[in-house]
């Protein structure tokens, strides 16, 4: 696996992941309340960096585990 490719996956995986798990976790503690969509794109915002660590750093190592328990 190259480092571009995991620089791809990784930024399209952390995205997608952070921009739907920002908006559960802000509508389970807030609801629908007004100014929900701006405190959501605030959360995605803050939490898509770090999402993006994570998977460029622990995606070879997940991709591993994920082979070792399907063969």
């Amino acid at each position: 696996m190259t480092t571009k490719f995991r620089l791809i996956n990784g930024f399209f995986m952390s995205m997608v992941l952070s921009f739907f798990m920002t908006a559960w976790i802000t509508y389970i503690n807030l609801g629908l309340i007004d100014g929900f969509l701006g405190l959501w794109m605030k959360a995605w915002g803050l939490a898509w960096p770090a999402a993006f660590m994570i998977a460029f750093v622990s995606g070879p190592h997940v991709m591993k585990l994920a082979k070792k328990l399907s063969d």
